[in-house]
């Protein structure tokens, strides 16, 4: 299919038109330049940023949706994990597969074609949600490239040698990346290394929860020590919420660490600021990783949103700007930095192609009206062209009416 999307604006802020062929990006030109040689369809995107689309590297499509069913009375972490393992054990396949397909139409209509959802694996929930996010995974493979993480524990000692065979069963079923939470484990450390140790058996990547806490300590260094030894595939850690408490030296020292094993990793700005710090009056941390000690050192990094209308997470969304926004804000990146972890940092974290409105880069692209990156990002509008392997997948249309003139109009 060969398509014209003509007079988009640009990164850089001029406007340009885009000829698509294929799954591919073929010419970027200046306005009217470009040959209407066996076109199939001409897209007007004027007053449209056009941009490469986005990636959620980080969210949990199995809890989806689920705050009006079950409410975190804390208002912490621990509070949502406990709440969550007690409601899980009531959900159907069926409940899940409903829940997280509804979050994959949203995020694709806010421009997302990429996601890594975790998938609770324990007592209660057993392979539930490693079926239907298997299942959407493969009923979305045209639309979004889905990773489905496994995320069990504990995994050590002989009483928990029931989920690392959960996991072994994941795997088999079809899971892509191996997950786990160390410090939700009586020994982080060997929770590292089984799961370190199960990406080595079924040869794929390792994404862990970690450091999902506020004292200045670091489970990174152990992470990264053992990835040097143990581990060729990839290996991301996420949240790593505690290096962002931890002295400045410790950040560098880490941070390289980090950079040297080869370790990517995943902010959560949303879900961390919402979920830490409570009970601190004064100076409330804000719960984000040390982005730019991370960002000096060349780690590659990600954001994600993580949880979305959960007990994590009651109004998360699943649009990756706000999560860039945040990034802004919250995490003092520049808006093309923000946006660059939310689309470029997250294809590479899932070892995916990389996007670029530029010629022969893949055609996964979002087209959202506004007159530059950083309006889009600030207006959150949900008007916008999304476009999958070279063809318009959603558009969303937003209809503004005035009623009444300003005053003296």
């Amino acid at each position: 299919m060969v398509i014209l999307l003509r007079g988009a604006i640009l990164g850089d802020g001029s406007a340009a038109d885009v000829r698509l062929s294929g799954r591919n990006i073929e010419t970027v030109a200046p306005v009217g330049s470009v040959s209407s040689e066996a076109l199939e369809e001409v897209i007007d995107l004027e007053g449209y940023v056009l941009l490469p689309a986005m990636v959620d590297a980080h969210t949990h499509l199995d809890k989806a949706n689920s705050a009006d069913l079950v409410s975190n009375s804390s208002g912490d972490l621990m509070g949502a994990i406990n709440a969550w393992s007690k409601f899980r054990r009531t959900l159907t396949e069926k409940d899940i597969y409903l829940r997280a397909s509804e979050m994959a139409e949203a995020a694709l209509a806010f421009g997302v074609t990429a996601i890594r959802t975790h998938a609770d694996v324990g007592p209660g929930i057993e392979m539930k949600a490693v079926r239907a996010l298997v299942r959407l995974r493969d009923d979305y493979r045209d639309l979004i490239d889905i990773q489905v993480c496994s995320l069990a524990y504990p995994l050590t000692g002989k009483s928990d040698s029931a989920n690392r065979e959960r996991v072994r069963e994941a795997l088999r079923i079809g899971v892509d990346v191996v997950g786990g939470a160390p410090e939700l484990d009586p020994d982080p450390t060997e929770h590292i290394a089984i799961c370190l140790g199960l990406a080595a058996e079924f040869d794929c990547p390792v994404d862990l929860h970690l450091d999902e806490n506020l004292y200045p300590t670091s489970m990174l260094a152990e992470l990264a020590a053992q990835r040097r030894e143990n581990l060729n595939q990839p290996v991301a850690a996420s949240h790593c919420v505690s290096l962002g408490m931890c002295p400045e030296t410790v950040q560098i020292e880490a941070s390289s660490a980090v950079a040297g094993a080869g370790i990517d990793i995943i902010t959560m700005p949303q879900s961390n600021l919402h979920l830490q710090g409570r009970g601190i009056v004064s100076a409330q941390p804000r719960g984000i990783t040390a982005l730019r000690a991370l960002k000096r050192a060349g780690v590659t990094l990600a954001g994600g949103s993580d949880n979305n209308g959960d007990p994590f997470n009651p109004v998360g969304c699943g649009d990756p700007l706000r999560t860039a926004r945040l990034l802004v804000i919250a995490g003092h990146l520049t808006v093309d930095e923000a946006y660059e972890l939310v689309s470029r940092g997250g294809r590479a974290v899932m070892r995916l192609p990389e996007v670029r409105v530029a010629p022969g880069y893949p055609a996964d692209l979002v087209a959202i009206r506004a007159p530059s990156l950083r309006a889009a990002m600030a207006s959150g509008t949900e008007d916008r062209l999304v476009f999958r392997r070279g063809r318009l997948v959603r558009r969303t249309a937003v209809d503004r009416a005035s009623y009444a003139p300003a005053t003296g109009v």
